[in-house]
């Protein structure tokens, strides 16, 4: 009990600090888009952000196994630590070659999310990933979404659209998209999960 205690308060002092960032991140998005810092917080105020503890054991054949499908992340922005291992592999968009990121010692991974690929009318572009299993060794990582409040309606910025970049999407609620999307989790489905060009405008 004493251990599940102890892991339990590190997870919550470790969730609240990288919380902090990814605010501090979002703060500094917002300015590379022309905006004012605070641009993101109001989105946020009633956050549904989470930390998942990921574990993939050794697998004598990773070349049939993968550790995560191929994705993109539905929310803002994720904060990423991994061990030594490695694994993560991300699609390159000139040939659709899967690039394997190399673990760097004391650093995180910052994927861009789906969400500040609409708020920034594609300014911003999430990245496809996925994770490959190891033949020897097993491996740990610790990613943390930074969601909006549930009942966020997600659309791009007024300030990044005008008449010459008009919205490229329509309006969708955060909480109902992450419900259909969560709820399909690990399910084979006879149709498509829920993506963002889904509500993506036809021109």
């Amino acid at each position: 009990m004493k251990f599940w205690c102890n892991l339990r308060e590190a997870c919550e002092e470790y969730g609240r600090e990288v919380e902090k960032l990814s605010i501090k991140l979002m703060e500094l998005i917002a300015i590379s888009l022309g905006l004012q810092a605070n641009r993101f917080n109001d989105f946020f105020k009633d956050q549904t952000s989470f930390i998942r503890l990921n574990h993939y054991p050794p697998c004598p054949n990773p070349h049939l196994a993968l550790g995560v499908g191929r994705h993109k992340d539905a929310g803002a922005l994720t904060i990423l630590a991994q061990d030594d291992v490695g694994g993560l592999e991300v699609k390159r968009k000139s040939d659709g070659e899967w690039i394997r990121v190399k673990p760097t010692p004391h650093a995180f991974i910052i994927n861009v999310g789906d969400i500040i690929q609409v708020w920034s009318n594609e300014r911003y572009e999430s990245v496809e990933h996925r994770v490959m299993v190891n033949f020897e060794r097993e491996r740990f990582s610790i990613p943390f979404f930074l969601n909006p409040a549930h009942y966020t309606m997600v659309k791009p910025l007024e300030e990044m659209t005008d008449d010459q970049n008009p919205p490229k999407y329509k309006a969708y609620n955060w909480g109902k998209f992450f419900t259909t999307r969560k709820g399909s989790n690990f399910r084979k489905l006879d149709v498509e999960n829920i993506q963002i060009y889904h509500f993506k405008v036809s021109k």
